[in-house]
């Protein structure tokens, strides 16, 4: 803590922290909900800090959010001998790099507050594992039912929603419990029709239809939080 000696004064400064924990990752492929993914994410945040107003803060976090679906317990059909099969579950791994803009309204309750947040969001894709099912995709052009690589948007945007609880441990030392869900505005991955392509068991061709896939994420969090006080004097 801060402190300068004077007649009157006012408090104000910063809290900051790190949280992380446990992510379900939802997507809709052209309108079709995928099976969940159970993956982790990590984030570091700060955000304002003023006696005069303590209902109210404003926040900027940082993150990284592994988010996708998974396909699980299906039957596929043997496009050679037509029988059925039910192959493992498979994952779709997008690693986002996430910056969130936003404000937190706050109530008492105790020696705690609980809150509700909102947030503008913004994603960068550093990385996917589409490259694991490329191979199939090469191999059966025709029934190429697994997301391209290349067809990855690497910039996407939504928002933050939620709530939680802070406790304190101390002056100047807390935690938090919070909630969230975050659902994208724009597409993870948009692909075109492609027309024309050769089926190799038939020798005809056929159109793979335009695939457009949208993230939506809730996420628990547990984290810590450390407070900066600045008292001014006047």
């Amino acid at each position: 803590m801060i402190s300068l000696s004077a007649n009157g004064t006012a408090q104000g400064g910063f809290a900051f922290g790190f949280k992380g924990g446990l992510t379900l990752g939802i997507q809709n492929w052209n309108s079709i909900e995928q099976d969940p993914l159970f993956k982790y994410h990590g984030i570091a945040y700060i955000e304002t800090l003023d006696e005069q107003s303590e209902q109210f803060a404003i926040f900027v976090q940082a993150g990284w959010h592994v988010k996708g679906s998974a396909i699980r317990n299906r039957n596929f059909v043997n496009p050679l001998n037509g029988n059925v099969y039910r192959p493992p579950a498979r994952e779709f791994l997008f690693n986002n790099v996430s910056l969130t803009f936003g404000g937190k309204r706050k109530y008492e309750y105790g020696a705690g507050r609980f809150y509700y947040l909102l947030g503008i969001r913004g994603d960068y894709t550093v990385s996917t594992n589409l490259d694991e099912y490329q191979q199939f995709n090469e191999a059966n052009p025709a029934y190429s039912i697994y997301p391209w690589p290349f067809f990855v948007n690497r910039f996407n945007y939504g928002v933050t929603v939620g709530g939680g609880i802070e406790m304190p441990f101390g002056e100047l030392v807390g935690g938090l419990l919070e909630l969230t869900v975050n659902p994208d505005f724009s597409y993870q991955y948009r692909q075109p029709a492609i027309p024309n392509v050769q089926n190799p068991y038939t020798g005809q061709t056929t159109t793979i239809p335009e695939r457009l896939i949208r993230n939506i994420t809730f996420e628990l969090t547990l984290g810590l939080r450390f407070l900066r006080k600045v008292i001014y004097v006047d």
